[in-house]
């Protein structure tokens, strides 16, 4: 039987800059297939319901995030061409069917996107530098990008843009591996001074299953590891959750009364929380 825990102690200090109120925050993970989309999706339109204003930024080449909430994928939707100097990101930014959710899409030509921005000046900083405008017209309060499953330039750019990043862990041995490589880059990032402030802003272990021993001892082990950074919410492998983006919608409107919309309901209070919001 699946489970959820809910959050019950006080949440771990995270500090933002105070000056900008709207957060931004990076949803990666270098390892695809780990609930990354499905965790910033499912945020994203919890945090929406509970009538937050948020930007889904779709980063992803694969544009899973952009139909999990039923956005059209159209050619030269995605932010490419901004990042490249044509443009600016609000122009960007489109309606979702979900009120308090907005989108920028993303599509196949975000591909070719670390082959150019490679050429370019400042080219870690191109999108910090396209979502400032959006950040201090404080539209939204929080800013949720969905990163490629990768530790490409464009995820290189999304942790230079952010406040600090969210990291779904899969019950599985190999999170451990991923989370140390992610240590890593951060470390990198800061001693070189593209994002100096750039922290973890926490753990969701996802793909959670409670009557296997493999489940339990990874999320133990993540927990003795990382300590407060883990959210107190475990993400279950249900099939809803899995059934929801074929039909272009979160699972809190897919199938509010599921495990899955109640593990994301409770993630989204501990996100809550820890913003201060």
């Amino acid at each position: 039987m699946f489970f959820v825990r809910c959050a019950l102690e006080t949440p771990p200090h995270f500090s933002f800059n105070a000056s900008v109120p709207t957060k931004v925050i990076a949803v990666a993970n270098q390892k695809g297939g780990v609930g990354k989309t499905t965790t910033a999706v499912n945020l994203a339109a919890c945090l929406a319901a509970v009538g937050k204003k948020i930007l889904l930024l779709d980063l992803d080449p694969q544009a899973n995030a952009t139909s999990g909430v039923g956005v059209e994928k159209v050619e030269g939707a995605s932010v490419y061409q901004v990042l490249l100097g044509d443009g600016s990101l609000l122009e960007k930014i489109k309606p979702t069917p979900f009120a308090g959710l907005e989108l920028v899409p993303s599509e196949v030509d975000l591909c070719a996107a670390d082959l150019e921005l490679a050429r370019l000046e400042n080219h870690l900083h191109r999108l910090a530098q396209v979502v400032k405008p959006v950040r201090e017209c404080a539209r939204y309060d929080v800013i949720l990008i969905d990163c490629p499953p990768s530790l490409g330039i464009l995820s290189l750019n999304a942790f230079a843009a952010s406040d600090g990043i969210l990291i779904p862990l899969q019950c599985e041995y190999y999170a451990l591996e991923g989370i140390s490589m992610m240590n890593r880059i951060l470390d990198q990032l800061r001693s070189a001074g593209v994002n100096p402030g750039l922290e973890i802003f926490g753990v969701v272990m996802t793909m959670f299953d409670g009557r296997t021993k493999l489940s339990n001892e990874v999320v133990t082990e993540v927990r003795r590891l990382l300590g407060a950074k883990v959210f107190e919410t475990e993400i279950p492998r249900t099939t809803r959750l899995a059934e929801a983006p074929s039909h272009g919608k979160p699972i809190i409107h897919y199938d509010p009364y599921s495990t899955g919309s109640a593990a994301y309901q409770l993630l989204t209070q501990e996100v809550l929380a820890r913003l201060g919001l």
